[in-house]
């Protein structure tokens, strides 16, 4: 089929194509615009679903079968789909043969912490292909991480050279990250005034987008993990180094200015509570914290996993009256959020999900009583599902939306 043909079969099968006039907006027509939206509708659907069949995207997105046809024909002469079985559907016979996206085009997944640097090599549709770590002593200064995150960028260029199509790198910081990728502040890490992204971008000789961890990680918990049904969701994640949040209303991440919203461990929720890295005192983040459940469990560092064990087993009265002190600090500040932004789900990542698991029924008590007006709404308390993978896939996600958004856009795989 030729592209006029193909063009000639979109403009018969859907009304979105029909009777769209030729008027050039720019440099492109209307009618290239409107191709390019409905690639990206097909593309995006197989990117969060896994393989589909074409009736059943047909059916997601409102076009018709020879739309879907061409759309499909074009994604798959583009590389960034393929063919593969779609799920079973209890019919006797052969699976169906579906479209999925291709994980061969993959993203760096980059996150910097003040105890550790990882990389993942993530491909369209969440799969993890690799991930490598390495710990830290003390926060690296923004020379120091670029190092070494070229170092472990490095260690995987052969492989990507080999075998996949590599789009970019999405980096994710535990700070106020603006939309140029400059980190403004990030108390964890020391850093102040950095334009990170333009820096690891010339290390990596690839595009990079920078942004805040607790932001992207609400996108990515709303796209792949137990978020996926909710068009509007409050995400929290904690752990040592404070806590963060996301807020996805219609599905889309709410930026704020300069892309700073979401910044809700520093709502202050105890005046003449602890000092908190940002200079307050009380903040969220200093008054729900692990560090001093480690220190009466006599441990340094526990993960997730572990720390959900060694808090089912204790039974230290100490630990008891400061888990339940904390608990009752979140109590209160999800009662706020809640009454502030009206989320369908509440999702609870890292060590506030841990908090959740060993005192589920106070902090449900906090979203479905507490709350003005609790009888008339329903808000679901999740704990993320993702676990590590969140922010593996989280910072990937950054890396793949120009690609998303416009797949015409990808550079063509290499011999063609």
């Amino acid at each position: 089929m030729t592209m006029d043909e193909v063009g000639s079969a979109r403009d018969r099968g859907t009304a979105s194509w029909a009777g769209a006039p030729s008027r050039t907006t720019g440099t492109r027509t209307t009618n290239e615009e409107v191709r390019q939206q409905n690639l990206s509708a097909v593309l995006r659907l197989v990117h969060v679903n896994g393989a589909l069949s074409r009736s059943h995207i047909g059916a997601a997105t409102g076009l018709n079968r020879s739309t879907i046809t061409a759309l499909v024909t074009e994604l798959l002469d583009l590389g960034v789909t393929r063919e593969a079985e779609t799920a079973p559907t209890g019919r006797v016979g052969r699976p169906s043969l579906g479209v999925a996206a291709d994980d061969a085009v993959v993203a760096l997944g980059i996150r910097v912490e003040p105890d550790a640097v990882s990389v993942a090599l993530v491909g369209l549709g969440g799969t993890v292909h690799s991930r490598v770590r390495h710990d830290l002593s003390s926060p690296p200064s923004p020379r120091r991480f670029v190092q070494i995150a070229r170092s472990l960028v490095d260690g995987m260029r052969a492989d990507i050279d080999r075998h996949y199509r590599l789009v970019g790198a999405g980096l994710a910081v535990p700070g106020l990250v603006d939309e140029a990728g400059t980190v403004v502040v990030a108390p964890p890490l020391g850093w102040r005034r950095e334009a990170i992204a333009t820096r690891l971008e010339r290390a990596l000789g690839i595009q990079v987008t920078a942004g805040n961890d607790a932001s992207v990680g609400a996108m990515a918990e709303a796209r792949f993990g137990v978020g996926r049904d909710a068009d509007n969701l409050l995400y929290l994640g904690g752990g040592l180094h404070g806590i963060g949040g996301g807020l996805v209303f219609d599905r889309t991440l709410l930026r704020g200015t300069s892309g700073f919203a979401g910044e809700l461990g520093h709502t202050v929720v105890d005046p003449r509570g602890a000092r908190c890295a940002c200079g307050r005192r009380g903040c969220l983040s200093a008054e729900v914290n692990p560090a001093p459940l480690l220190e009466l469990l006599g441990r340094r560092k526990l993960d997730e996993d572990e720390l959900d064990i060694e808090l089912g087993v204790a039974r230290d009265p100490a630990i008891t009256a400061e888990l339940e002190r904390q608990v009752d600090v979140l109590s209160l500040a999800l009662t706020n959020f809640v009454n502030a932004f009206a989320p369908e789900a509440v999702i609870l990542s890292g060590y506030l999900g841990v908090l959740l698991a060993a005192s589920r029924e106070r902090l449900s008590r906090a979203v479905h009583v507490d709350p003005v007006g609790a009888e008339g709404r329903h808000v679901r308390l999740e704990r993320a599902h993702m676990r590590s993978r969140l922010m593996q896939l989280a910072p990937a996600e950054m890396a793949f939306a120009p690609l998303l958004a416009d797949p015409v856009g990808l550079a063509p795989r290499p011999g063609r």
